[in-house]
């Protein structure tokens, strides 16, 4: 292992992490136990800089209205304010019309839609869904749902050693298969799937493929044209946005033959007594009065995003990533274990790591006496955990708020669980 770079040869920071950080009202006015707050635990939700709560806070002070259903001004400031997001949103991923971006609550509502219409009418009895060992339970419990309801059979890619998606049997898996739905990024191990040479492989032989990209989307520069999948599903709240708004994109022709997920006000164009007909898309799955305000803070977090640089977010979550693999190798050894690659280049930024005999929820504990978050626990990814024989795990993950004094502070804290606990 290398050894630490002295601070006057380090590579310069692609951000300006000072002047970032500044714009977090939590991470500067917050402390814990007389700590400042060291929140490294963005994989879960991240924090919310000035410029997205201003703008949630404008929209309820000055155009507070419903959205599609008055003539007055307020009504159309609120529907401008609404469909302006979406704007934003779609370009932010490539989309080719904002047509195709479906306002949900959050990415796992955005999965079971697509489970419940294109899943509900297209997967029977004799087709088969593959998944991966790395997903998510929100990738993973929609498809047992509808599998015990249309009987279709799961299938599931398995993992090598270090984390990465054994493909040996990639060609039988998919063999008979509808669908393939896999995360881009994996929110345990931070492994970074194939996305493309999957999507290109289900597409051959006739598969639908659906990318989760909710840890892949805030910090990667994203088109989904390069992706090769037919729909993504991705949250706000992972991307410096509100909670309780998410997205999907879908190719619109395949949305187009979807039928409806829910029914309601707004997803429709007429209604008898006979029957409905379906408003055009992207209101068609969008019943009842939207999220308005978490949507302008949707638009307000990929405008503060965009104005700091995909590629420079990047850059920073990478050199950070090694950084903290060099000092925590250093500091502690074989005592702690990092789960997945070793290597920083194939994977996200964030290390799921196990520390010598301590549950993870006691170091987790031992964690916020020092003012450091970071999440404990399965993380919503059991089959994954079984496979790798690990009932738990602590998992520190960082953005672009955070910084090496923060990793140095996540380090040190770790070191005071020995203090508490006799080996």
């Amino acid at each position: 292992m290398a050894p630490l770079s002295d601070a006057s040869t380090a590579e310069p920071d692609p951000l300006d992490v000072a002047a970032i950080k500044a714009d977090f009202p939590l991470l500067t006015a917050r402390q814990e136990r007389g700590h400042p707050i060291v929140f490294l635990d963005s994989a879960a939700s991240s924090q919310k800089p000035r410029q997205v709560l201003d703008a949630m806070t404008a929209y309820y002070e000055a155009h507070n209205a419903n959205v599609h259903r008055g003539a007055y001004q307020l009504a159309e400031e609120a529907t401008d304010a609404l469909e302006g997001a979406r704007d934003k949103v779609a370009r932010f991923i490539g989309a080719a019309s904002s047509r195709e971006v479906i306002f949900t609550r959050n990415a796992t509502e955005s999965i079971n839609l697509v489970a419940q219409t294109w899943g509900r009418q297209h997967l029977h009895a004799g087709d088969a869904v593959v998944l991966s060992q790395l997903e998510h339970h929100s990738n993973i419990v929609p498809w047992q749902i509808m599998a015990q309801q249309n009987g279709f059979e799961v299938r599931w890619i398995g993992l090598t050693k270090d984390g990465q998606l054994d493909l040996s049997n990639l060609d039988q898996l998919l063999e008979g298969a509808k669908l393939l739905a896999l995360s881009a990024a994996s929110n345990v191990l931070g492994t970074l799937t194939p996305v493309r040479r999957l999507a290109d492989a289900a597409h051959a032989v006739g598969a639908k493929v659906l990318i989760d990209a909710c840890q892949y989307v805030p910090h990667h520069q994203c088109d989904v044209s390069t992706l090769g999948a037919d729909f993504v599903a991705f949250s706000a709240h992972k991307m410096c946005g509100p909670t309780g708004i998410g997205a999907l994109w879908g190719v619109e022709a395949i949305l187009e033959e979807m039928p409806p997920f829910l029914g309601g006000g707004s997803m429709i164009l007429n209604v008898t007594l006979e029957g409905f007909t379906t408003a055009a898309l992207p209101q068609k799955f969008e019943a009842g009065t939207p999220a308005i305000a978490e949507a302008v803070g949707f638009g307000a977090a990929v405008d503060y995003l965009l104005a700091i640089g995909m590629d420079r977010i990047l850059a920073h979550e990478q050199a950070l990533t090694a950084y903290a693999f060099r000092r925590l190798a250093e500091r502690y050894g074989e005592d702690l274990h990092i789960l997945g690659s070793s290597e920083p280049g194939q994977r996200c930024g964030l290390a799921t790591f196990v520390y010598k005999d301590v549950h993870p929820h006691d170091l987790s504990q031992v964690l916020d006496e020092q003012g450091v978050c970071v999440r404990a626990g399965h993380h919503c990814a059991k089959p994954l955990m079984k496979s790798l024989g690990v009932a738990a795990a602590a998992r520190a993950s960082w953005y672009l708020y955070n910084d090496r004094s923060d990793i140095d502070a996540l380090v040190d804290a770790i070191g005071a669980a020995d203090a508490l606990f006799d080996w």
